[in-house]
């Protein structure tokens, strides 16, 4: 291994050790995952060799800003890597990891499961960076107006693009196999490219994926709740029951004005004077919960639905809402945060600010598509939900107003138009395979049984959001093990069909 490599591994820990906002704990986790990924894949890489090891190679493609209107003329940058190492030229298989709401790494080409795969079936390695976030956007890529050519429909065609270029500079074949890999919101757009340009992609692996948009996600809390109670990752009755009494005397002390004692108690970094700060605080309590659920020990440590349960049920510690100062306390002390910054006008200066970082995830790009596409905004006015009834979605929707000018009502109307154009739940392709944990509260939006022959779902019992993607590791649940030989067999399957029927739409 080169010593550019082991830089970036280098500066790659640095920056996982940098994680301190709270609001940045998503992005923890992404950086967390690809520290690990790339320890895996670069153990080897450090023992003498025959011949020297071949970096991912990194490029830059220019792209159009806007796919459909030619007469718009301006272009960004967009990052790609590929890996050849693997690669059984020219006939291969080509294996194409799909980017979402964050910046890319050459972890994308270098670990996971999918590059088990490309080992075991020889195949070329890509990742392409989705527009707008980490390296490839243009100076002025946050300002409101250029934000307009930020969306799903852009970023499917920015792939499209991508794969005529890779065709053209590798002189792939014309029926060259195409399988696409994605998790999240890059697992939804995995399922569309196969959806929408099937005679480009031959197949898609498509990981907790929500393709059914919905403004008010009231189904992540109802699995946050489940899994609270579930025993098979720790939970119990006790602890749902623990979790919810104790914010329902959050509640209490918010509504009979006791703001000083909340300070105090939970550590805020300022008072909660302004409007929107009470919602503040219920909303990063309430995030402690939902990240150990929906990471299950990535996040932060302790950050397990097993370890947070455990306090939550020591009566030792005092009232439900004395545990819950407890877990907020570790929470912190793990982050290494000296307080919990509650202040709403914080938070939309954070999302108004249009300075570029070309690491982690794009917080402002991503509520923007959250408000002009897919809303997912998770709330707590369900009766089983276990956090403050704060959690509202008129809450959530006014960020849309305050940061975008975005009417409620067209958020809601750009949500309907984003199912009806995918097909929401029931996309109707074929050689789609869905794969999602039951403790995930994303999976909730995704499939979940089979909808065909050959539009398939697997659900893993025990597992959180795109735990399959993850390296294979001794420690995996047999649950998890057994997923990923199906994966492998579906894709086994697959390039099988593709030589045999080599025109197969």
């Amino acid at each position: 291994m080169g010593p550019g490599a082991v830089a970036w591994l280098l500066a790659l820990l640095a920056l996982a050790e940098a994680g301190r906002n709270f609001r940045l704990l998503r992005q923890r986790v992404l950086q967390q995952r690809e520290v690990r990924a790339m320890k895996e894949a670069l153990a080897g890489r450090w023992l003498p060799r025959p011949a020297p090891w071949r970096a991912p190679i990194e490029g830059t493609l220019r792209q159009p800003l806007d796919h459909f209107d030619r007469q718009e003329g301006r272009s960004f940058p967009q990052r790609f890597w590929v890996n050849e190492e693997h690669w059984h030229r020219p006939a291969g298989p080509v294996f194409l990891f799909v980017g979402g709401e964050s910046a890319l790494s050459p972890f994308a080409v270098l670990s996971g499961h999918h590059m088990e795969l490309a080992q075991k079936y020889g195949a070329l390695a890509l990742a392409l960076e989705h527009r707008f976030y980490g390296a490839s956007i243009n100076p002025d890529g946050l300002q409101d107006d250029s934000l307009r050519f930020l969306s799903s429909q852009q970023a499917l065609a920015d792939l499209a693009a991508f794969h005529l270029y890779i065709t053209e500079r590798y002189s792939l074949r014309e029926n060259s196999t195409w399988v696409c890999f994605g998790g999240s919101y890059p697992g939804s757009l995995a399922a569309w490219l196969r959806l929408k340009f099937p005679h480009l992609v031959f197949a898609a692996v498509a990981s907790s994926a929500p393709v059914r948009a919905q403004l008010d996600f009231t189904g992540y809390n109802q699995v946050v709740a489940a899994s609270l109670s579930d025993p098979v990752v720790g939970g119990s009755a006790l602890c749902h029951e623990a979790v919810a009494g104790a914010f329902a005397a959050v509640d209490q002390r918010l509504a009979a004005g006791r703001l000083d004692e909340l300070e105090k108690d939970f550590r805020s970094c300022g008072p909660l004077a302004e409007a929107g700060d009470r919602e503040e605080l219920a909303g990063n309590l309430a995030d402690i919960f939902m990240g150990a659920v929906q990471y299950n020990d990535e996040g932060f440590a302790g950050g397990t639905v097993a370890k947070l349960c455990r306090i939550m049920t020591d009566a030792g510690l005092g009232s439900p809402y004395q545990r819950l100062l407890a877990v907020n306390n570790g929470f912190l002390e793990s982050m290494a945060l000296p307080c919990l910054e509650n202040s709403r006008q914080h938070a939309l200066t954070e999302l108004r600010s249009t300075n570029l970082s070309l690491s982690g995830v794009g917080e402002r790009q991503w509520y923007f598509q959250t408000c002009t596409e897919f809303g997912y905004y998770q709330t707590c006015e369900d009766p089983t939900c276990p956090f403050s009834r704060l959690l509202t979605l008129a809450d959530q929707l006014d960020f849309c107003s305050q940061l975008f000018g975005v009417a409620p009502q067209r958020v809601e109307g750009a949500v309907n138009f984003t199912n009806e154009y995918y097909g929401a739940d029931h996309p109707r392709a074929s050689r789609l395979l869905f794969v999602n944990g039951n403790i995930d509260p994303w999976h909730a939006l995704s499939v979940l049984r089979n909808q065909s022959r050959s539009e398939l779902a697997i659900l893993i019992n025990g597992t959180s959001h795109c735990a399959n993607m993850n390296p294979s590791r001794p420690s995996d649940p047999l649950p998890l093990v057994r997923a990923r030989q199906r994966i492998d067999d579906h894709v086994g399957q697959w390039l099988r069909w593709a030589r045999t029927e080599p025109s197969a739409a």
